[in-house]
């Protein structure tokens, strides 16, 4: 997107709804000045141009004199609308041919088909949300569970850049009062006090260090949380896998070694999204693709926030069990200790397993799993989150506040070390810009480009 493209007065068109869902009705939108007068050319029904606001109106879609769909048109008149222009949706019947006639015909009246997150970006642009809103808009469209949900609406709703607005303005205050010392050089004034500034400071680092922090549960909570299911061969991590699905995920067989890649899927407990991955049995083998299976195996281990470790005591002792959960200890990852096919213990083995303090299921009968999913919530420890806290789940953002806290930490040291004015505003103006690049204050086509391209088209 090239600067005249940003600021373009192109009326846009694009399927709101998603391309080829099943469901009765599609929902073509448009956003732009001539956008309700393009519309009115092929609507027969009332003068679309006459009508108000907000309001709701039927009739027909009609090329020429042919008819094409029987239509709800919906009229939002800027700048109460999403992206403050003049903005049309159509609600057609969820046909394809419908669909492109629609679009085809608009388009030939003088509209332009809309790029990807078109519409948000003229929200944006207009004045509707800052960049980190409209960012939350794409994540609020990705959520799929209660918890990444919350987030999302607690930052399109302005959570985040609340926070960070109040952060700009106590540091634009004392900027504007170096950069007036500034213009008295000669008379070596100073109209910011220096130990208030430090004070001020060392408040921003503190929130900022706190914001940078979250992103780690910030991040799972959007993204899910990774979980790796290893163990040795045929111990019954596929069959664990189905049982957590409720599906038959994962081929299951007596053969050691079926499993030579990694195998993923996610489920939903109580918000919180999972990531499982079931993974190659760990063991030393000769077979070439088995061995790479092990390999990789061990590298989704060291990449998970959580691990899920299968023992069966039919084949190992306890000793060897001892062992192999000494070597998972040695990762420095949280893991759960499994002892799998527990129907088929005894009660002086269960009495021997239990200083191992495991979990015991039968992934086959599936007896234990809920025992398992509640230890699951237990440990990724999500439960005590407060999603109404503001929470960083974007890597864009924790990069810019690192940026500002090493620029902060610049402006602490020409305190302690007293240098000019003029070096101690331009570490102020550093730390702004930083802050500017999460919220869209300071931007560049490039920056905007890389986010909007990554939104579905009619957002």
């Amino acid at each position: 997107m090239s600067t005249s493209s940003l600021i373009s007065q192109d009326t846009i068109i694009a399927l709101a709804t998603s391309p080829g869902a099943n469901g009765a009705i599609a929902v073509i939108r448009l956003s732009g000045s001539q956008a309700i007068q393009l519309v009115n050319e092929v609507f027969k029904g009332k003068d679309l141009n006459k009508q108000e606001s907000h309001t709701i109106h039927f009739g027909t879609i009609r090329d020429g004199d042919q008819i094409i769909d029987e239509v709800l048109v919906s009229l939002f008149k800027g700048p109460n609308s999403y992206t403050k222009e003049n903005v049309v949706e159509i609600s057609t019947h969820n046909s394809k041919y419908i669909i492109e006639r629609v679009i085809g015909l608009l388009i030939k009246k003088g509209a332009r088909a809309a790029k990807a997150g078109e519409f948000t970006l003229r929200a944006f642009l207009n004045g509707g949300m800052d960049l980190s809103q409209a960012e939350a808009v794409a994540d609020l469209i990705a959520s799929n569970s209660a918890a990444s949900h919350q987030i999302a609406i607690q930052q399109m709703r302005g959570g985040f850049s609340n926070q960070l607005q109040k952060l700009r303005e106590d540091l634009v205050h004392f900027a504007s009062l170096i950069e007036l010392e500034l213009d008295f050089a000669e008379e070596d004034v100073e109209f910011a006090n220096r130990g208030q500034l430090r004070s001020l400071i060392q408040q921003i680092h503190s929130v900022i260090a706190k914001l940078i922090r979250s992103f780690e549960q910030g991040n799972v909570l959007k993204n899910g949380v990774p979980v790796v299911i290893a163990g040795k061969p045929n111990v019954g991590k596929s069959t664990l896998l189905n049982a957590l699905l409720n599906e038959e995920r994962a081929i299951v067989s007596d053969i050691a070694g079926t499993t030579r890649d990694t195998i993923e899927d996610e489920i939903n407990i109580h918000g919180v999204t999972f990531r499982f991955i079931d993974t190659a049995g760990i063991r030393d083998t000769e077979d070439v693709i088995e061995a790479k299976g092990v390999e990789r195996t061990r590298e989704k281990m060291k990449q998970a926030r959580l691990i899920i470790y299968l023992f069966d005591p039919t084949q190992d002792q306890i000793s060897d069990i001892q062992q192999q959960i000494a070597d998972v200890q040695g990762l420095n990852i949280p893991f759960v200790t499994i002892i799998n096919k527990s129907d088929l213990l005894t009660e002086a083995q269960k009495v021997e397993f239990a200083i191992l303090n495991p979990i015991y299921i039968s992934a086959k009968q599936g007896l234990g799993i809920e025992e398992l999913k509640d230890e699951l919530l237990n440990q990724v420890n999500l439960s005590n989150i407060n999603t109404e806290d503001v929470m960083i789940t974007n890597i864009r953002h924790v990069e810019a506040l690192q940026h500002t806290q090493e620029a902060l930490e610049k402006v602490l040291y020409g305190i302690d070390n007293p240098i000019t004015s003029d070096f101690l505003a331009m570490d102020i103006r550093q730390a702004l810009q930083y802050l500017g690049e999460i919220t869209g204050t300071v931007t560049t086509d490039d920056l905007l480009e890389n986010i909007f391209s990554k939104f579905c088209i009619g957002k």
